[in-house]
């Protein structure tokens, strides 16, 4: 969560007066970043898919600062491998699939079913609200290219879950909105060939670029503040649509 998407959701929240504790591997630099950005920020070290990490943090959570507003998912992982390769006449390796769905879409609700318990203990506002979650797809979730059979099923698993959830939670006035991002300027496609970049950004209509992460950041904080969106995936992309 520290970099691309998740750091920037971190900086933009603390801008605004929030108090966050930033979750992410044990082995990450987790740690070094919340202490960058103030005392609003404690670090939780986290593997999304272990309940005991979880419920750890939920546990930091309110002992350093009482309460749980909001939660954003933003794990996630990927790999590339067609479904079948005929030139080595290798299929999908399945342990890379259960992988990518384990981190990508059984931690999303993993974190989610842990950690309504405590958005549920919040004193309602005058529409019954009490908290909302926000959730990290992709647009791989509808028009994923080759090699991303994992990845793509693992985000639209997301986008199907998102809606479900939002009328589970809708009696105890939790929202559930789930953002599905395009091409971002993250430290993974920062890696890329030049050449690769400027191919990508000329696949987006308009704007013709790579994400900002601080345009994530910025819809992360719309939805927060917003409280009929619920129950919605929203593409953050610039009318892309991605090919084969």
């Amino acid at each position: 969560m520290i970099k691309g998407l998740g750091k920037a959701t971190v900086e933009r929240l603390v801008q605004q007066g929030t108090k966050v504790v930033l979750c992410d591997l044990p082995a990450s630099k987790g740690n070094e970043v919340a202490k960058t950005l103030g005392d609003n920020v404690v670090f939780a070290p986290v593997n999304v898919t272990s309940e005991e990490d979880v419920k750890q943090a939920l546990s930091l959570t309110k002992e350093r600062f009482g309460k749980l507003d909001s939660v954003v998912n933003c794990a996630g992982i990927s790999v590339a491998f067609k479904t079948f390769n005929f030139n080595k006449k290798s299929p999908h390796i399945l342990e890379d699939f259960t992988k990518i769905l384990m981190v990508n879409t059984v931690g999303t609700f993993n974190v989610i079913r842990l950690s309504v318990g405590l958005i549920g203990e919040n004193q309602p506002d005058k529409d019954g609200g009490r908290g909302v979650v926000i959730n990290t797809a992709s647009i791989a979730a509808f028009d994923g290219q080759m090699g991303l059979a994992a990845y793509s099923a693992s985000k639209a698993a997301i986008v199907g879950m998102t809606l479900p959830i939002a009328r589970d939670l809708a009696t105890q006035g939790i929202r559930v909105v789930t953002i599905a991002p395009g091409l971002f300027k993250t430290p993974l496609l920062s890696a890329l060939p030049e050449k690769v970049v400027a191919f990508l950004e000329k696949s987006v209509p308009f704007p013709s670029r790579l994400g900002d992460p601080s345009e994530f950041a910025q819809l992360v904080q719309s939805i927060i503040e917003n409280p009929l969106l619920n129950g919605e995936t929203i593409r953050l992309d610039g009318a892309l649509r991605m090919q084969h």
